[in-house]
């Protein structure tokens, strides 16, 4: 018996015959059965249905500021003044507003809409940097007037400045009143 080398035709021919074989099952593997029937028939579903109607945005009501009108009156978290009864007469006090003090421009605001953003020391002398209610900033000393109610700046450190107020004591008469203004925590 003698054996035989395949031609080279005849390894091309075999060669061809198996890729014609493994296309032929791999392009029946793939197209048998619909795998994507469930999907089709989801879609198909969902587009016979009637589109909902998209509910409008609901109105915007544009912001409304509120000016706060009690500025002017005794803090809730303060305690009231108790006079003694002798000033609640028309007894005239020796405390009095000043008489021919002229007015600045930081008195024209109600204290509470000022507030104490920074200090500063200059030449040894200590001044404070009091932001108004327009949000300017301005520098003051002892001896300076701020509020509607006649608040003399007594003392200035770091972080707070103290001043004396004359208010009306309710009979006639004007008392004293000391208040501290701290810095503006913001601020920092």
């Amino acid at each position: 018996m003698t054996d035989r080398i395949p031609s080279r035709d005849a390894r091309n021919f075999s060669t061809r015959w198996v890729s014609l074989v493994a296309l032929t099952l791999v392009l029946a593997g793939c197209g048998g059965g619909d795998h994507l029937a469930d999907v089709r028939a989801f879609m198909d579903k969902v587009t016979t249905q009637p589109v909902p109607k998209i509910k409008p945005l609901p109105e915007f009501k544009p912001y409304e500021p509120f000016t706060y009108g009690a500025a002017n009156l005794r803090s809730p978290f303060q305690p009231p003044m108790i006079l003694p009864e002798q000033l609640l007469g028309n007894v005239p006090t020796l405390v009095q507003p000043p008489q021919d003090h002229v007015r600045t421009y930081l008195e024209q605001f109600n204290i509470a809409s000022l507030s104490m953003v920074g200090s500063m020391e200059i030449g040894g002398l200590a001044y404070g940097l009091i932001r108004d209610q327009d949000g300017l900033i301005h520098q003051v000393g002892i001896g300076d007037y701020l509020g509607t109610q006649w608040g003399k700046i007594e003392r200035i450190e770091e972080r707070y400045l103290e001043l004396v107020e004359i208010v009306s004591n309710g009979g006639g008469g004007w008392l004293r009143r000391p208040r501290t203004m701290e810095m503006d925590q913001i601020s920092e």
